[in-house]
This record gives C-alpha cells, sequence and structure tokens, in this order.
C-alpha cells in the first residue's frame, strides 16, 4: 500500500492527540492515520509529550476530563495496521478502521442519493454544526464547481481525483477553505469514494450551479 503523500496539519494532529476534536473530524483523522504510518508515529509522539506534560503539571489545573479525553484519542490509532494486499481492479481495498465500524462493515447498508455522476451517504447525522457524508464520484467525472462557507476536510477511500491543488488518492487529505473554488476530477481507473466532513454548506459556482444548492443541502 503506497503511502499518503498528503496530510493533515500539525494543528489537526495536535488536536486529535489530545482528545479536543469533534467526532466527524476525529473519525475522518483517525482514519487517515490508520493509513498513513508517518503520521500514525507523529501522532504517537505528541500524545507522548501531552502525558509528560500532565505529569510535570500535577492533577490540580488540569481541567475536569482533559486526561479521559486524551485517552480517548489514543484507542484506534496506536497498533500499527499491516499494509493491506494490492487490490485487484474489481476487488477494492477493504474500508479502513475505523470508519468500517462507523459504516457497519458494508456500504450496502447505508441510504445512497444520487445526483448525475455523485452518491452520498450521511454518517453521525446528530453531530450538531458538521455535515459528515461518503461521497461516490464517478470515474473520470467532474464534481460540480464548487466553494466552502467554512472548511472541508476530504480523506480518499479508495480511487483518486485531481483539483488544481494536487492529485490525490488512497488515504490523502485535502483541506479546503472559503478561498477555494475548485472542481475535483474523479481519476478514470475507478470511482472515487471519499469521507468528506464539512463545517459550513459548500456554494455551487458552475453556470446553472446555484440552481442545485438546495438539492444538495436540504
Amino acid at each position: 500500500m503506497a503511502v499518503p503523500t498528503h496530510h493533515p496539519s500539525g494543528e489537526l494532529l495536535l488536536e486529535y492527540a489530545c482528545g479536543a476534536q469533534r467526532e466527524p473530524v476525529a473519525l475522518l483523522i483517525a482514519t487517515h492515520l490508520a493509513l498513513c504510518p508517518p503520521c500514525r508515529s507523529e501522532c504517537r509522539d505528541l500524545e507522548a509529550i501531552g502525558g509528560a506534560l500532565l505529569e510535570e503539571i500535577g492533577p490540580d489545573p488540569v481541567p475536569e476530563g482533559s486526561f479521559a479525553r486524551l485517552l480517548a484519542g489514543l484507542d484506534a490509532p496506536r497498533d500499527p495496521v499491516a499494509p493491506a494486499p494490492r487490490a485487484q481492479p474489481d476487488a477494492p481495498a477493504p474500508l479502513p478502521e475505523p470508519l468500517r465500524g462507523y459504516v457497519g462493515g458494508s456500504l450496502d447498508r447505508l441510504s445512497w442519493r444520487r445526483l448525475g455522476p455523485i452518491a452520498e451517504a450521511r454518517l453521525l447525522p446528530r453531530s450538531a454544526g458538521f455535515t459528515t457524508r461518503l461521497v461516490r464520484l464517478r470515474a473520470g467525472a467532474a464534481a460540480p464547481r464548487h466553494t466552502h462557507g467554512g472548511s472541508e476536510l476530504t480523506l480518499v477511500v479508495e480511487g483518486g481525483f485531481t483539483d488544481p491543488s494536487g492529485h490525490y488518492l488512497r488515504g490523502d487529505v485535502a483541506h479546503a477553505g472559503g478561498d477555494v473554488d475548485h472542481r475535483p476530477v474523479a481519476d478514470a481507473d475507478g470511482d472515487c469514494l471519499c469521507l468528506v466532513v464539512t463545517d459550513a454548506p459548500l456554494r455551487l459556482t458552475g453556470r446553472i450551479g446555484r440552481l442545485f444548492n438546495f438539492l444538495m443541502w436540504h
């Protein structure tokens, strides 16, 4: 399995190591760590530093619940994940944990909504302030051009896509904000499946994109 080349920011890894992230973002980061040995190692180092700091400052100044949140951040990514065997063209690589647990083991268990070349399924509907989706983009197809009202984190689970910021493959993380207006295009050799976490609605920017905003977000 190839090592990802696009990673979460150091700030996101630090927040994860401290147990300070909301569940949707933590799910995306933990799934990336399962696929990325370098980030997994960096996160362990951050966890070790955090543990040492906790020991130095003693129990009194630590806010209530901080240690429990730190322990929660150590659970899934700490054990190295063995590289998966190279997938055959007709046998997609298995979903990595912890995403597989959230999906229930099979993508067929989800309720998919289709719009042209895109299919999406919602996860974590009760996480206020975030929209968490699995998005499948048909091979060779382009997503609608859009910008963002906030932050968009995208983790490639299967296949790959290209936008002006680069080429993203399995395990890669793309981070886009309000200054990014892009139109991701799936690789031609297979569908692209991504885990996408946003904290504000997308805004379509193509010629007829505004007509679809209501369909995408309601």
